[in-house]
C-alpha cells in the first residue's frame, strides 16, 4: 500500500539537502564565488538540521535560502532547482519499459486465471 502524504513528506524533509549541490552550481553560474556559497549553505544546513534534530521541526532550509541576501541571483531559479523529478532521472521510463516488455506479457499469458481470483490480502 503506498502512503503519498508520508512520501511526499520524507521528500520535503530530505529534498533541501539533497539539491545544495544544485544551488551551489546555480549561484556559481551566477557569478558566485563556489567556497563562498559552499560555506553559506554548509552554515544554513547545519541551521536547518538543528531544528530537524533537536527540535522536532520541518526542514527550514529553503526558507532560510530564500531569506539569504546572497541568494537573490537564483532565487526565481529555485523551485526548479528543488524540483524533485530532477533527481529521478531515466527512474520513471524505466518503470514503464519494465511493466510494458516484462510484466505485461506475463499478465496476458495469466490474463483469464487471472479473472477467477477472488480477494487476495497480504497481512503482514
Amino acid at each position: 500500500r503506498s502512503y503519498p502524504k508520508v512520501i511526499e513528506r520524507h521528500i520535503s524533509q530530505e529534498l533541501p539537502f539533497m539539491s545544495t549541490e544544485n544551488i551551489i552550481m546555480a549561484m556559481v553560474k551566477t557569478g558566485g564565488d563556489r567556497q563562498v556559497c559552499h560555506e553559506k549553505i554548509r552554515v544554513l544546513s547545519q541551521e536547518a538540521g538543528a531544528q530537524v534534530k533537536q527540535h522536532g521541526k520541518d526542514n527550514d532550509l529553503v526558507d532560510r535560502v530564500r531569506k539569504d541576501p546572497y541568494f537573490k541571483p537564483i532565487l526565481h531559479q529555485l523551485d526548479g532547482i528543488l524540483d524533485a523529478q530532477t533527481f529521478t532521472g531515466r527512474a520513471s521510463a524505466q518503470v514503464d519499459d519494465f511493466v510494458n516488455e516484462e510484466v505485461d506479457p506475463i499478465l496476458e499469458i495469466y490474463k483469464e486465471s487471472l479473472k477467477t481470483i477472488q480477494n487476495v490480502q497480504l497481512n503482514i
